[in-house]
């Protein structure tokens, strides 16, 4: 019936294309002399915004284009739990390996972005957290452009957010900080687990270092909370169901065509009034190496949403970069922005787990394959039970204290004094394989003010060949040290005399090591909270380095916007996905305003 479906779908699309539809492949597109009024590169957190936003306009046309397939009836990006399972290595992902990492004792690991309608809003580990006051107010600062503001963006948190309150949010969180009406869904833990009172009691018994936070999505994160997750209903709320639900889909002037790799952006002609160079034509292929490449223009604008990776990825190739290096490597250099591709910014991340006098955690769900089908069936009959969270119960977003000889030593990284240094992410169990025997507790940690900066450049002229990606993840000795401290206070948590009866003993690294014992240890086992921003940054107007002006146009073009995490100065001390969320929301509406 499906097969059927998609089939009408296809004969309706190249027959007129008057309607709007999800679309298996673009051989419809290849066939059709239609234009449309945007095209949208990339059906992932921000792109799918944009259409969303942009069709409510009856007389705007949207034509998406998105290199993945469907997120449909992919369990393991619907099942919260199952969420460590969609990436790396993967159909619904990229799956990319970073260059050789200095800071990770030479390792190269995998990078996993979503490659699927909802890009790596399908994908993520579900936190919904929005970073500090100070994190947007130095986004404003720096481009000139206080609609960037974090007052400033509060109503489109809100028209992004619809926030489901449990049955009893007593502490919970704080509903004045919250919207109920917007379009992705937000919740918070639904299954309850052993460590969650011991998380909180420890908070209290050590509340000078780890105090409790009711909400950390207010603007002032700092502290310990409950997570709050992009779920609905015991499902994965993305991008690509709620943005581009059915409802959505159906709009007949969006048209969303899947397995459709963009290759290039390409000049459609020159503007009547400035003389700049227009770029509102792409080049497109299936997403099979070597399928012929066609192309299709917008009268209005392109927009790229390929992410962090993928959009400097199609910039370069387009010979839109820097242009010694794009000339060097073989490319035709068109337009000089030697911003492309640099300042990559991420978060490094660190499990460090403990046995536990306990047998309550989840490690038996995932060792005792029993244990697993009793639970995925209650997941499917009732969405109740241990499958409707992710693993993450409990967040906490700490400082570095200010007397501390790091932050006398190194200028602070972060964006002011309501943000943090540093992550805790609290687990009941270990996360994916669990040792053979025994129940354990995890704590994670990231280093969300990075110092450090990697980039995204081309090894090859072929577009199907994945990008040189170098997030230079622990590259400075002040992220080094920031990591050495997450995990000093991680020790710090599980030694406190609440946790006395719970806690047995280390299973990563002793709290007798020495710092060069740790730093060995952080260096052989950290990875990536794979959250790359930054490699198209926004930048004043006439300013000589950046990519996008504050409207998130490329500099010296028209037609040609980039909206995702690319835009970003710096990374966000937070997951990001609700950053993109909101950033796509206010650029829908400059898109809006310029197009009335």
């Amino acid at each position: 019936m499906m097969t059927f479906l998609v089939s009408l779908a296809i004969l309706a699309f190249e027959s007129t294309l008057c309607w709007g539809a999800l679309y298996e492949n673009n051989s419809g597109l290849v066939k059709s002399d239609v234009q449309f009024d945007f095209i949208v590169v990339g059906g992932g957190t921000a792109g799918s915004v944009i259409a969303n936003r942009l069709t409510e306009n009856p007389n705007h046309s949207v034509l998406v284009l998105e290199a993945g397939g469907s997120n449909e009836n992919v369990l393991d990006i619907i099942v919260p739990f199952f969420n460590i399972r969609a990436v790396p290595n993967t159909p619904q992902d990229w799956n990319y390996t970073t260059t050789a990492q200095t800071g990770l004792n030479g390792r190269s690991i995998p990078y996993p972005r979503g490659h699927v309608l909802g890009g790596s809003s399908s994908v993520n580990g579900l936190a919904y957290t929005r970073g500090s006051k100070d994190d947007y107010d130095r986004y404003a600062r720096l481009s000139g452009d206080e609609g960037w503001s974090w007052d400033r963006l509060i109503p489109y948190m809100r028209k992004t957010e619809r926030f489901h309150p449990p049955s009893n949010p007593t502490e919970q969180f704080n509903p004045a900080v919250h919207s109920f009406t917007g379009i992705n869904s937000v919740s918070l833990p639904a299954f309850p687990r052993d460590t969650d009172a011991r998380v909180f009691a420890t908070s209290s018994e050590l509340s000078d270092e780890f105090p409790f936070n009711i909400d950390m999505n207010s603007g002032a994160p700092l502290g310990i909370g409950w997570a709050q997750v992009s779920i609905k209903n015991g499902s994965r709320s993305s991008a690509a169901t709620s943005y581009l639900a059915p409802q959505y889909i159906a709009r007949p002037n969006l048209h969303v065509v899947l397995n459709t790799m963009v290759t290039r952006v390409l000049q459609s002609g020159s503007d009547s009034k400035t003389g700049q160079p227009a770029f509102q034509t792409i080049e497109y292929s299936s997403n099979v190496r070597g399928s012929p490449r066609f192309r299709v223009t917008a009268t209005k604008e392109v927009i790229l949403s390929a992410g962090s990776i993928g959009t400097p990825h199609i910039l370069m190739h387009s010979g839109i970069g820097d242009s010694a290096s794009l000339a060097a490597l073989g490319i035709a250099p068109v337009h000089n922005l030697p911003s492309v591709g640099k300042n990559l910014s991420d978060h490094s991340f660190l499990r460090s787990s403990w046995l536990v006098n306990s047998t309550k955690t989840f490690d038996n769900l995932e060792r005792n394959a029993t244990l697993a089908a009793e639970a995925l069936e209650e997941w499917t009959t009732t969405k109740t039970g241990p499958l409707v969270d992710s693993i993450t119960s409990q967040i906490g977003w700490l400082r570095l204290p200010n007397n501390s000889s790091i932050l006398q030593n190194f200028p602070d990284p972060s964006s002011g004094p309501l943000s943090p240094h540093f992550e805790m992410l609290f687990t009941n169990g270990v996360p994916g394989t669990p040792p053979a025997t025994g129940n354990y507790f995890t704590i994670s940690t990231g280093v969300v003010s990075p110092s450090s900066r990697g980039s995204v450049t081309l090894n090859s002229t072929d577009p199907f060949d994945p990008p040189v990606i170098n997030p230079n993840l622990l590259g400075s000795e002040l992220d080094l040290s920031i990591m050495r401290e997450a995990v000093r206070a991680t020790q710090r948590f599980v030694a406190a005399p609440t946790l006395a009866d719970y806690i047995l003993s280390p299973i990563s690294i002793n709290d007798t090591a020495s710092d060069t014992e740790l730093d060995a240890f952080i260096r052989n086992h950290a990875t990536s909270l794979d959250h790359p921003v930054g490699t198209a940054a926004m930048s004043p107007p006439h300013a000589g380095y950046g990519v996008v002006d504050p409207d998130l146009t490329v500099k010296g073009l028209v037609g040609l916007r980039i909206v995702d995490a690319s835009v970003f100065e710096y990374v966000v001390a937070a997951h990001t996905q609700a950053s993109v969320y909101i950033f796509a929301e206010r650029a829908a509406d400059l898109i809006k305003a310029k197009f009335k």
